[in-house]
Formats: structure tokens, sequence, C-alpha cells
């Protein structure tokens, strides 16, 4: 498995140059190997070196550890989702699931925050679930009944409300919710690197070719050199399945944002000087959009079926165009050359929208496939499926494990005709929200 991503997002542009980067150069052995170094991985690796401080545990990532998915997300950490479809009486009891996990992900967070003083420039200043269409505004009744069965605190507001706490009069309804946080994934990716502990090695631009177990041994090959590992965990997430992991539970979707320039003080004053928020779509190929902290403007408009593994500087270009449109529907005002960055990022998506948390065999194990909430719930099933492979257990493990499972999913081609369709129909009825 060989990722190549694109060099232009800003969240990670946003950090400094990291000196302290080693490629796998000689051969290896270890109690743990760990395959995929974003949230899961990352947290994975720090609750296993705490369980067992002695042992040795290695690391590895096909790119840049935190600057796959990790790092080039929109930075919600979500306490709610619309989207999945959970709004009728009988399917309550499975968005409270969902609920609870995405809320033992928030604490997950804060607590790694408080442990390691970690500047993430975390926010909590809720979400809005917006919209132009005015009719949309029935959607997010319905929604605010779930919410109100579950105890979330949440606002209804309209076109003149949004106009001036978001700074365009483009949205004429909105649900508001005010237990989402907004972060910035770079920093908070780093933060996870900085502070992994004495007895993790990690290995970046370090591709898993092959792996094979054989009795209790299980033997990873890379370009020119092999790891023996005793126990191992994938945390590839969208790539599960190119490592012949859970294959037919899981798809990748690939999206792609852009950002852009911090506004100038006329041009934040032209808009209405708002504070920092972030809006996510009321139907799902919507966009998402935030203003950030710094007066920059992040859009995520796009989401098809293409090769995971690698988008051309030339294909971003053209998706960028779509992203540039989004902006300026939103604030007219702001000049044609706003945009800085444009970049692509993998998703995992099921079939049901759970996630993946299991025991394959007796010394293999995988956490992944969050379905867009990847910083908590990503953060979280890493500290857990560690746990689970030290054959202890938790109050968060009886919760993720009360969820409803991945649903089993179709073959290729079959598969890929039925997201793209799907795609293709959620595309046209959010046309005006892109």
């Amino acid at each position: 498995m060989e990722v190549f991503n694109d060099r232009s997002c800003s969240w990670i542009n946003d950090l400094n140059l990291r000196s302290n980067i080693k490629t796998l150069t000689s051969n290896e052995d270890c109690e743990w190997m760990i395959v995929g170094a974003g949230y899961t991985g990352l947290s994975a690796a720090r609750k296993l070196a705490q369980i067992h401080p002695e042992q040795k545990i290695i690391l590895v990532d096909a790119q840049l550890a935190g600057e796959g998915a990790s790092g080039r997300n929109s930075g919600y950490l979500v306490d709610t989702t619309l989207n999945d479809g959970f709004t009728s009486n009988k399917e309550l009891a499975n968005y409270k699931k969902k609920a609870d996990i995405y809320k033992l992900g928030i604490d997950t967070i804060k607590r790694f925050i408080k442990e390691y003083q970690v500047d993430c420039d975390w926010n909590d200043t809720g979400k809005y679930f917006a919209s132009s269409r005015i009719e949309d505004k029935k959607i997010l009744i319905n929604f605010s009944k779930t919410l109100s069965k579950l105890g979330f605190e949440y606002d209804l507001l309209s076109n003149d409300e949004l106009k001036k706490k978001l700074g365009t009069s483009f949205y004429n309804t909105a649900l508001y919710t005010k237990g989402g946080i907004l972060l910035h994934p770079g920093k908070l990716c780093r933060a996870m690197i900085n502070t992994l502990p004495n007895n993790v090695q990690l290995y970046e631009n370090s591709s898993l070719l092959e792996w094979k177990k054989n009795k209790d041994t299980i033997y990873c090959k890379f370009k020119n050199t092999n790891i023996v590992t005793k126990k191992i965990i994938f945390c590839t997430n969208a790539f599960l399945k190119s490592l012949g992991i859970k294959t037919n539970y899981n798809f990748p979707i690939t999206l792609t944002a852009s950002m852009t320039k911090p506004l100038s003080n006329n041009e934040f004053k032209s808009i209405g000087k708002p504070k920092e928020w972030g809006v996510l779509p009321v139907r799902p190929m919507g966009a998402t959009v935030r203003m950030t902290k710094d007066r920059r403007i992040l859009i995520r408009n796009t989401a098809e079926i293409h090769d995971p593994f690698k988008m051309s500087d030339e294909e971003l270009k053209k998706r960028s165009i779509n992203q540039k449109i989004g902006i300026k529907k939103r604030f007219p005002e702001l000049p044609e050359d706003i945009i800085k960055s444009t970049w692509s990022g993998v998703v995992s998506r099921t079939r049901n929208s759970s996630q993946i948390f299991d025991k394959i065999d007796e010394n293999i194990f995988v956490a992944g496939c969050y379905n867009g909430s990847g910083i908590g719930v990503g953060t979280l099933f890493g500290e857990q499926i560690a746990i689970k492979a030290s054959e202890e257990n938790s109050s968060e493990i009886e919760i993720i494990e009360s969820r409803n499972q991945p649903t089993w999913l179709p073959p290729q081609p079959f598969l890929n005709l039925g997201v793209k369709s799907r795609l293709i129909y959620e595309r046209y009825k959010a046309s005006s929200e892109i």
C-alpha cells in the first residue's frame, strides 16, 4: 500500500516542519505493531505504551504521521449528526448509541488535551446544520424532536439571525447544537506525535506491502525490509480493504476542500466580523463551511468515488472551481482570488454508518471507519482497541460493542455503481447547497 497526497493542505502547512522523521531501513521485531498513524493509530500506540511500558511497539505509516485524513479533515468534533437517518422513534435507540460514542470521543480528546496541555485552537462554539432552502426547516424540526428526546440543547434559527452570526445571507434556516467543538486538526495530530512514549518507534513513509500470519507470529513485508511481530492492530481506516481487512464492510470516499487566505480587515468588516463558526449541511451532499479563528474560510463540497491513493494537482484545480463557486455564493463581496489552497482526503464509510472495532484473530485487531466523525471517535477507538488487544476491558468498550455492527456490502463492480448512483442522486438534491 503506497499512498500519495498533495502537499497543499492549509492545516498541515500551518505547522513547523518536523526534523525527527524516520523511515524503516532495517529488519525489526516487536511485541506490537500498529499500522496507520492517524488519530486511531497514534492513540492506540500511546495507550499500549502505558499498559506495556517494557514492551516494544512499532507504529508505521505509508505517509507522514497525521498527514493523511486525520490532519486534512474539517476540524469538527461532533456531538450529533443529522444525515444518518435515525430520526424515527423506532431508530431512537440506535441514534442514542451513536451519540453516546460521540460523547465518549469528545471526553477522550478533552483528557488528552488536559494531560498534555495541547494547543489545538479548541473552541466549544457548537455547530449549525444549515440550508438555503426554507423547505428544509421541516427536516430540522423533525431532527429537533430526536434531539429533544435525548436531552440535547439546540436552537432553530432563521435568515436574519444567521446573517448576524455567520456574516452571510445565504442560509435561510438552521439548527444550532451547543455540544460540538471546532479545532485545528493538524495541531492536534502533531501533539499526538510529539507525546508518543519512549517505547514507541514511529516509522513514516514506510508502506506495508504484504502481511501473513504463521502460527502465533505475524510477518510484515515492506519495500526492502520486514517486521516480525506478535500482535498487530490495523488502523488504516479507508485503506483497510487494500490490506485485506474487513473487505466487504467499508469503502472509501474521496473529499476535496479549499481554504481562503486570511481575510483582510476590510474583507472581514464587510461580512460583519463574525466569531468563529462551523456549518454542516442539512442535505448529505451539501457544503461543509467554517470560519476559522484566524479569519479563513474553509469549504468542502465534493465527495466522490475516486482513486483513494492519489489526486493530481490538475484534478484538484478542477474541484477548486466548485469550492470557489460555493464561497462566492455565500460571500459575493470577497475577491476572485480568495482561495489559497485546495487538498484531498479520504473518509471511510459503512453501509449503515456504523464503525469497525474487531478482534480478527487471536493476535490481530482492527479499528476504523468513522463515517466522517474521525477526530473524537477515531481517538476513542484507538485507545479502546489497545485495551481490548491487551485482554482488558472497560466501560467504553461495552458501549462501543453495543452498537449496531457494520452491514455487509455487495461485491464490485456493483458496490461502486451503487455508491456512484447514490452520490449523483444526493448531489442533485443538494445542488443549491454546493
